[in-house]
């Protein structure tokens, strides 16, 4: 699949600002799932200064800081991506992951420990480990199994919302009000996966949808780390294993690390609109 995305977000301010150094978390990822052909970056008004840096979890990320005072910031995104992975699931588990829980050897638990902390350290929810238990016993512990009926549980029996802005609910909230968003249904399957020793990390980009839709959003769903498989994603909001119809551009342990844009200005408390808008064009090859 190929395709070419336009991404724009505009700030306008009440009154003059000045932006402070300011993190862009927008362009794709480029390794075994997709190839990013071309990228290109606007910035209105120009920064003073870029730069491209890779996080503690490789994800590209961009830099940028400015000097003089402005009402409005413009950000666009211009990427064309290939897609390569048609079938979710041509992998071979090794022997020791066909089962939950797996016997993780000490030096991959121990690069897996960020992806498997609960939502609230400490704070284990009840709600999210009885789910967990439930399908863990209804699959008899078979790892591919638990993690596809994980999926459709959520896709059949939680209302799909739309909640533009804040933090992902705990996933014990968005369970028991069987509703949410992307970002919500992504956590729950985080923690639930988490709570049986699953190693998962939340991943923000885009999905292909309906190609008659006009309005697009950033969207966002989950990878689990699966021995002799690496990283593979589920998308809990559709129900489905991740192919070539979606587009990550960056995957944390903490959903608060791939927000798209973030930064902040002076004078605080002054008031603001954000506008994103959205292109996707895709050519089935």
């Amino acid at each position: 699949m190929l395709y070419h995305i336009v991404h724009t977000t505009t700030y306008n301010y009440q009154q003059a600002v000045t932006l402070k150094p300011h993190t862009i978390r927008l362009i794709p990822r480029s390794d075994a799932e997709q190839k990013v052909h071309n990228f290109s970056l606007e910035i209105d008004p120009k920064p003073t200064g870029i730069c491209y840096n890779s996080d503690l979890e490789g994800n590209v990320v961009l830099q940028t800081w400015f000097n003089e005072p402005t009402k409005y910031l413009e950000i666009q995104v211009s990427s064309q991506v290939e897609t390569l992975r048609s079938n979710p699931f041509d992998y071979l588990l090794k022997p020791f992951a066909l089962k939950l829980p797996i016997d993780y050897s000490v030096s991959l638990l121990t690069q897996l420990s960020p992806y498997l902390q609960r939502q609230y350290p400490g704070n284990v929810d009840p709600i999210a480990t009885e789910l967990a238990q439930e399908i863990l016993v209804a699959c008899s512990h078979q790892t591919t199994m638990f993690l596809n009926k994980l999926n459709l549980q959520i896709y059949e029996n939680c209302e799909y919302v739309i909640r533009e802005t804040g933090d992902p609910l705990p996933a014990g909230i968005t369970w028991k009000q069987k509703s949410g968003s992307c970002r919500d249904f992504a956590v729950l399957f985080m923690e639930v996966c988490r709570a049986v020793g699953l190693a998962a990390r939340f991943v923000s980009g885009y999905q292909e949808g309906d190609p008659d839709q006009i309005e697009r959003d950033l969207h966002a769903w989950v990878e689990v780390y699966l021995p002799g498989a690496g990283w593979r994603g589920y998308d809990p909001t559709h129900g489905l294993a991740v192919s070539d119809r979606h587009i990550p551009l960056v995957a944390s342990a903490f959903p608060n690390y791939t927000a798209p844009i973030s930064g902040s200005f002076s004078p605080p408390g002054t008031s603001f609109s954000m506008t994103p808008q959205i292109s996707i064009q895709f050519n089935h090859n």
